[in-house]
């Protein structure tokens, strides 16, 4: 807004002293101070407001209009409430430095000048804002000259200070600026906005973490808009995008939300894009899986993959290692078809995050069959000599990554279950790798919890095995070894239970077990006979310890 503008509007009650033609100066913010020296908070354009506090003789005025000037403020309104009318030295300090100088009316509060200027400022950067996201959108939908989502965020945070991260619904950062948000407050984030999603209600979502305020906005693609997709808000709920701003929108005014919902448009348009540069993968991804299900050469499929190599590993010279996760999606009752949405998720959890690189970018092939999601990992190959960790996904970084927003968004109706492979060097271990992971998600799934995940480590131990075993086999396995420890427990608050599992973790050392429970060794021999005693069983048998193994594992 410019001077004139503020000096026509009546409620102000300004008064000019000087400075009339500078007049067409632009007021880009309002600042209110009584220090002899306020230049380190001004950046140029404000309108500064002072009670003249500062002020101890006529000497004084010189130096803080020239500070004010070489500053590049835009005007000075003194306020009469403290000395009535506005000293002479004032004025002509201005006249000098050519600072427009107001005077306001004691009747008129700093408070009002200052949200009078806000408002007409924020209105007429919103809009200058909107017309420039106008102008991006149509660059954005005629072809990828926009500069995608971090143009966008970057026009928010210069024209409107608003700080603002793209989120997909793992909590992965997609755009933003940095420095980014912290991973937890990302996961926090993605958890608020899939739980706010669940509720039916409309965006802005407001959460605060920690101590700031964020507002989440939804960012639907055409799936999410139209389509078999929309028929039902929890599949959409678990591909959605979100906007996270760093402000309260609760008393935004209706403008600055619609400028908002554009923007989130604008993103949606970007999302589209990458869900279209996907569907060549998907297809390669599709193509294998049918091969190696249908049970074909080895040699057939080697050919396929040496074709899709290329498109998910561009320049990598030899073969690379490959390596299967299977997801599925449940939901109570049965009526959604869980592929779709278990491709949706596992495409956004693979994704590498931004810190790898652009040479570990969003390479990953995901087909789907029925209520399965299959995803096809390429990994650079190592040498035979490589003596490091094993190289790929873990089953365990996966699902530490995801467990606190996806389980949000699950609600109580609805479960994604996890399994990783080891990773193979040939096409005849693909078939073996695909069903390395899917028994790995079965052992998964007869885990409690919204999110579960396995790896093929596992399949290598005992948990392979337990959850496959009747439960009223468990049931009754259990109750025979631990029922006499419990009553007795529960009788004598002898602590049996707690005492037993520490002896087994500590592979039976008497001194270990005892330092661990702060106990005396002959204090711990007692206890330990007691559970023999209750159970007829010899804790010195290696039989007899592994069945109690068992049993407090299924227990």
């Amino acid at each position: 807004m410019r001077l004139r503008a503020l000096l026509n509007t009546d409620a102000l009650g300004l008064r000019l002293l000087g400075g009339e033609d500078e007049l067409d100066r632009t007021v880009r913010g309002v600042m209110t101070t009584d220090l002899k020296d306020p230049s380190r908070y001004l950046s140029g354009g404000e309108l500064v407001l002072t009670g003249l506090a500062w002020r101890h003789d006529a000497a004084d005025s010189e130096p803080f209009v020239r500070i004010l000037a070489g500053a590049g403020v835009a005007a000075l309104a003194a306020g009469e409430a403290e000395l009535g009318d506005i000293p002479d030295d004032l004025i002509v300090a201005c006249a000098r430095h050519r600072l427009p100088l107001f005077a306001v009316h004691e009747s008129v509060a700093f408070a009002t000048i200052t949200e009078h200027v806000v408002r007409q400022v924020s209105g007429e950067r919103a809009g200058d804002l909107a017309a420039v996201v106008d102008r991006h959108r149509r660059m954005m939908t005629s072809g990828p000259a926009g500069g995608g989502p971090d143009v966008v965020l970057d026009l928010l945070g210069s024209d409107l200070d608003l700080r603002a991260w793209v989120l997909s619904p793992t909590g992965r950062p997609i755009a933003g600026p940095a420095p980014g948000l912290a991973a937890d407050v990302c996961a926090e984030l993605a958890a608020e906005h899939l739980t706010a999603a669940r509720t039916g209600r409309r965006g802005p979502h407001r959460v605060t973490v920690g101590t700031t305020a964020y507002s989440l906005f939804p960012v639907r693609g055409s799936q999410g808009r139209s389509g078999s997709a929309a028929q039902d808000g929890r599949e959409t709920v678990l591909s959605d995008w979100v906007l996270a701003v760093e402000a309260d929108a609760g008393d935004w005014p209706a403008e600055r939300l619609d400028l908002l919902q554009g923007v989130t448009q604008l993103i949606a348009v970007e999302r589209d894009r990458r869900d279209a540069a996907r569907s060549v993968r998907r297809r390669l991804a599709q193509e294998v899986l049918e091969l190696v299900q249908t049970g074909a050469a080895p040699a057939e499929i080697a050919a396929r993959l040496r074709v899709a190599a290329p498109v998910l590993l561009p320049g990598l010279g030899a073969a690379p290692l490959w390596q299967v996760v299977v997801a599925r999606v449940e939901w109570d009752g049965g009526e959604i078809e869980g592929g779709p949405v278990a491709q949706s998720l596992l495409e956004e959890i693979l994704v590498p995050p931004v810190s790898a690189g652009p040479e570990h970018s969003d390479r990953i092939a995901v087909a789907h069959t029925d209520d399965e999601a299959i995803a096809l990992v390429p990994l650079p190959a190592v040498s035979t000599e490589h003596d490091g960790p094993e190289p790929g996904i873990l089953a365990d970084t996966l699902l530490e990554a995801v467990r606190e927003p996806l389980s949000a968004g699950l609600d109580d109706d609805g479960r994604l279950t996890l399994g990783v492979s080891a990773a193979v060097h040939s096409a005849e271990g693909l078939r073996g790798a695909l069903e390395e992971a899917r028994h790995a998600r079965r052992v998964a799934a007869a885990r409690p919890g919204r999110v579960c995940a396995a790896g093929h480590q596992e399949l290598a131990s005992h948990v392979l095995l337990l959850p496959f075993v009747p439960d009223d086999v468990r049931r009754a396995f259990t109750a025979r070894l631990l029922d006499p420890l419990r009553d007795y427990d529960r009788r004598h608050r002898a602590e049996l239970i707690p005492t037993l599992e520490a002896f087994l973790e500590c592979d039976g050392s008497w001194t270990r077990c005892a330092t661990r429970l702060h106990l005396h060794v002959n204090t711990l021999r007692y206890r330990v006979g007691r559970i023999e005693q209750l159970t007829s069983r010899d804790l010195s048998r290696l039989e007899d310890k592994l069945d109690f193994f068992l049993a407090l594992r299924m227990s």
